[in-house]
């Protein structure tokens, strides 16, 4: 290896280090302040290291406020969201991608288009339709509008064009129905991608604030965003106790990355993938 290509590659390491860092300071800086006393938040000089770390905030979280609740609440309705939206969002993918009817391209073209429509213009529709099935304060209003989501359709249609026919054929000979195929053929093939639209489908549902916000006006029925908000305004001088309830909302969304995160890289490749 030439000096040029070291001095590159040294380069390139400690740019990619100093980036790192500076992107995980806010992080440190939310864990540091969660373990602080009150009197130490507003301590000169700062203290980036808490001489006396204390857990206080977090029992302060789980105590005045009815946290567990809160967060078995956004738990069920991001699970719930992103399971319907896998299913419903391969299940079209697959019609599109290798059921042939008339009018397939267009359709997808259409469907596709919807994309640029932009979310607030929906809302009120949406909040008729919901008020119009009795669906307001119930989580059902919540998870309902995952039934339609294009962009994950998107996806999945690369990913299932890329399917070799001959797997699809081979499982029609051996009497496999269309389901079966799209059940043990499609969905194993698409692994990479359907990983990627878990994590991302789970923190869209689970950092949702307005919509939650519209739809459940019960406080025993609010998310954790919405929780997060509250806290804010009851606890707005207490830092740390915001820096603990913050931290506390991730990491259901770490845990989850960590266990999708080897499929991860590869479904984000797939997905751009043109069929």
């Amino acid at each position: 290896m030439t000096l040029k290509k070291r001095l590159g590659t040294t380069g390139y390491y400690v740019v990619s280090t100093v980036i790192a860092v500076v992107s995980m300071f806010p992080f440190l800086w939310m864990i540091s302040t969660s373990l602080k006393s009150q009197g130490a938040i507003m301590s000169i000089p700062i203290q980036w290291i808490p001489q006396e770390p204390s857990g206080d905030a977090y029992v302060e979280v789980f105590t005045k406020f009815n946290f567990l609740r809160t967060v078995g609440n956004s738990l069920f309705i991001s699970v719930s969201y992103t399971v319907i939206t896998l299913l419903s969002s391969a299940m079209a993918a697959f019609a599109f991608a290798k059921v042939g009817f008339c009018g397939n391209d267009l359709l997808l073209k259409l469907y596709l288009a919807t994309m640029m429509i932009p979310t607030q213009v929906t809302m009120i529709p949406l909040f008729v339709i919901m008020n119009k099935l009795s669906l307001i304060n119930n989580f059902g209003s919540v998870i309902l509008p995952s039934i339609f989501k294009p962009f994950a359709v998107f996806m999945l249609v690369q990913q299932m064009r890329a399917i070799p026919e001959d797997y699809l054929d081979a499982a029609r000979i051996d009497g496999a129905g269309i389901f079966q195929v799209f059940r043990k053929i499609a969905l194993p093939m698409c692994l990479p991608t359907l990983s990627t639209l878990a994590v991302t489908t789970f923190m869209e549902s689970w950092n949702d604030y307005l919509w939650p916000l519209l739809m459940l006006t019960q406080r025993e029925k609010m998310t954790l965003p919405i929780a997060l908000s509250t806290l804010q305004g009851t606890y707005n001088p207490q830092y740390n106790v915001l820096m603990a309830g913050s931290l506390v909302s991730m990491v259901p969304i770490i845990i989850i990355y960590i266990m999708a995160q080897r499929n991860f890289k590869n479904g984000m490749m797939a997905g751009g993938i043109k069929g």
